[in-house]
């Protein structure tokens, strides 16, 4: 292949930290159809060499002949894949495509996706034939964000493709970026059912735990004194409950139970644990209602605090967060609902979800105070901390379980 020029396709979570690697090897544009977003980060980067791109200049991607699209793949009301962002991209890179080009995918899809339905629409709109006069690779997006140990370089990467020399093409370039190692397989459908199956056996892990946690909480037993306990043996693996909401763990698993579907096949176990997950918040909810109840305290009357609204720990993302639903939920019947979420960037909020968050929890002042999310910040605040934001007479959930279970009123 001639000399390298790459085009990193949306500049998220993944693409971002992508780009930002690949740059000091390669010529590398990050492209975005956000103009706030590359604004940002030309002003951030204003030192470097400026390879950020929007959609205002397309002609860039007549410099590239390697196309890697990180663009997101959620779903649809129905839960059905949504396939429109990767399309558009497609679409996109097919305009400018030129013989012996690459496009590599990094977005999470159902098997056959990539050869199926990606290719197709390059076809069409390059007038190249796949195969022949260009070639697709796959190699799924690992990131997991918050997370400080496993980062980019430090994740074993799958690199995928059906051409034997696009695959050692594009292993050749991940190598220079993941310390870790690649991991070539020569079928991208199999590449891109690992990838849909890692994120769906988590949610399942997770939902077999929720389950246990509503059994022992009405046992009045602590699910994480069981789980530990449980540890003990070897092959014991240690999943922990909770609100699984996210970009992955909650899409994925709706994308293996589609296609299963086209193929005459209806999941039984995958949406089973889906359905259990979506319904905690329900279960939160209800609890804390009645909880309300045994110390006479009035709902419609109640101050309440949510500690915590991204979808995981120790992150800013608040994408599909069941700490959202769980607030809209409250907020039907309460009086006054404050968000404290210190982590949450509030320029990326939404202007109705904004008037919600406050800077500081008021002291002596909540009825009822969920803490949903266990961000480090929270934990080094301690208890007696968080409790003086309380009235005399108050419930506390402390949802994960941060503090000891016998001073919280609720905990999965």
């Amino acid at each position: 292949m001639k000399k390298i020029n790459i085009a990193v396709i949306g500049l998220g979570y993944v693409g971002l930290p992508l780009f930002e690697e690949l740059r000091k090897y390669f010529n590398t544009f990050g492209f975005d159809k956000d103009q706030k977003k590359i604004n940002f980060l030309k002003k951030k980067n204003k030192n470097k060499k400026n390879y950020y791109v929007t959609s205002n200049d397309y002609s860039v991607l007549n410099k590239v002949n390697l196309y890697i699209v990180t663009v997101p793949t959620p779903i649809k009301k129905n839960k059905s894949p949504d396939l429109s962002f990767i399309k558009s991209a497609s679409v996109t890179i097919a305009k400018f495509m030129q013989k012996d080009d690459i496009v590599v995918y990094e977005s999470t899809v159902y098997p056959g996706v990539t050869d199926n339905y990606c290719a197709p629409i390059l076809e069409k709109y390059s007038k190249l034939k796949y195969n022949k006069d260009f070639y697709c690779a796959y190699s799924p997006e690992r990131i997991n964000p918050g997370d400080k140990n496993h980062t980019l370089r430090k994740i074993r990467k799958i690199v995928a493709a059906n051409n034997p020399k696009t695959l050692n093409i594009v292993s050749s370039i991940y190598n220079k970026i993941i310390d870790a190692g690649i991991y070539k397989i020569k079928d991208i459908q199999i590449a891109e059912a690992a990838k849909v199956i890692e994120n769906t056996q988590r949610d399942l892990n997770i939902a077999f735990v929720n389950e246990l946690s509503i059994i022992f909480n009405k046992l009045g037993i602590n699910t994480k004194k069981v789980i530990e306990a449980a540890g003990t043996k070897w092959n014991f693996s240690k999943f922990y409950p909770g609100l699984v909401g996210g970009h992955c763990i909650g899409i994925d698993p709706y994308y293996l139970s589609y296609i299963a579907k086209k193929n005459n096949y209806k999941s039984k176990i995958i949406l089973a644990g889906r359905k259990l997950n979506e319904q905690m918040v329900n279960y939160i909810y209800s609890q804390f209602k009645n909880k309300l109840k045994l110390k006479k305290i009035n709902l419609s009357k109640s101050n309440i605090l949510i500690m915590g609204i991204t979808f995981k720990e120790n992150t800013d993302d608040f994408r599909n967060s069941k700490s959202i639903e769980l607030f809209y939920k409250l907020k039907k019947e309460s009086r006054i609902v404050h968000i404290f979420d210190p982590l949450v960037n509030l320029e990326n909020m939404n202007n109705e979800l904004k008037k919600y968050f406050i800077s500081k929890p008021k002291k002596n002042f909540y009825d009822g105070i969920l803490l949903t999310v266990p961000h480090k910040t929270f934990k080094n605040m301690g208890l007696q901390k968080i409790k003086s934001f309380q009235k005399k007479i108050n419930i506390f959930f402390d949802i994960k379980n941060i503090f000891n279970s016998s001073k919280s009123d609720f905990t999965l």
